[in-house]
């Protein structure tokens, strides 16, 4: 077994006993790992983004809930568009650092066909997430995750889990996961994640 398939068992196995996000919590560094294995199709660049190219990518399980306002959202439902889903929490340094960019161009591509979705994780209370948003001018909903379910669930083990806070993947317009950053990203690496899955017909 590889070091990268032992260290994600583990910690699949920790956050499932645990019933908490165990994950590799609000590291602003690069992991220099693809996250895959042997016959993944995984490609990771020197600036840490992993893709898969098209013809090997799979899909997320079900990601749906309740967002922090409250309402019901489920990831299928933007099925056509290229969605961009990243893993944040208040309490974390990288993500107020990434935040500004994320907002930014979350609104310019929005006409373009670009969702952005957040899932918010270990934030147990709604108020420090929503004081976020709200200081950040995030115009995307969140799904409130705080015991990292959807994290663990939603992303089937072999694919681009978002396996650290932060961490951002994007889903071509089928629902399947192109592309993954394990760090936080700055304007431009957030665009290099997305543009070439947008560039696809």
């Amino acid at each position: 077994m590889t070091s990268s398939r032992a260290q994600r068992a583990v910690l699949l196995t920790a956050l499932t006993a645990a019933g908490a996000l165990a994950l590799s919590a609000c590291s602003g560094g690069d992991t220099g790992k693809s996250g895959g294995g042997g016959g993944t199709g995984f490609v990771t660049d020197t600036g840490g983004i992993s893709t898969v190219a098209e013809g090997h990518r799979k899909p997320t399980k079900k990601v749906a809930g309740d967002t922090l306002e409250g309402e019901k959202l489920d990831l299928a439902d933007f099925k056509g568009k290229v969605v961009v889903v990243n893993a944040w929490g208040s309490w974390c340094a990288p993500c107020r650092a990434e935040a500004k960019h994320f907002a930014k161009v979350a609104t310019e591509l929005e006409p373009k066909g670009v969702q952005f979705v957040g899932i918010n994780t270990r934030d147990t209370s709604k108020g420090p997430a929503l004081a976020f948003e709200r200081d950040y001018k995030i115009p995307y909903p969140s799904l409130h995750d705080p015991i990292g379910k959807l994290l663990v669930n939603g992303f089937p083990r072999g694919t681009l889990m978002l396996q650290a806070i932060p961490s951002t993947v994007v889903l071509d317009r089928e629902g399947k996961i192109a592309a993954r950053a394990l760090k936080a990203l700055s304007e431009e690496d957030l665009r290099k994640l997305i543009d070439p899955v947008l560039a696809e017909k």
